[in-house]
């Protein structure tokens, strides 16, 4: 088995996630993310954490894709390396 990813690389993953939510909110015309995390019923706060790194679970990453229309595979073909 392969040695776990090390902090520095999840770290740099999730800041490509939370680029990629601040991407595609922008993209669906949200401008301010506390609009869209209102629109959620999201506390602001912690949507503001996602779009800045903070871990996320994946069910919760699930609902924010359905809310901005995105698929799973359509938000993870770009921006991650």
């Amino acid at each position: 088995m392969k040695n776990p990813i090390s902090t520095e690389q999840e770290e740099k993953y999730l800041e490509q996630l939370g680029a990629r939510l601040r991407h595609f909110r922008k993209l669906r015309g949200y401008t301010n993310y506390e609009y869209f995390a209102y629109e959620v019923q999201m506390s602001r706060t912690q949507y503001g954490k996602y779009e800045k790194g903070a871990n996320i679970q994946f069910t919760t990453l699930l609902n924010l894709l359905n809310a901005l229309d995105v698929s799973v595979t359509e938000f993870f073909t770009e921006g991650f390396d």
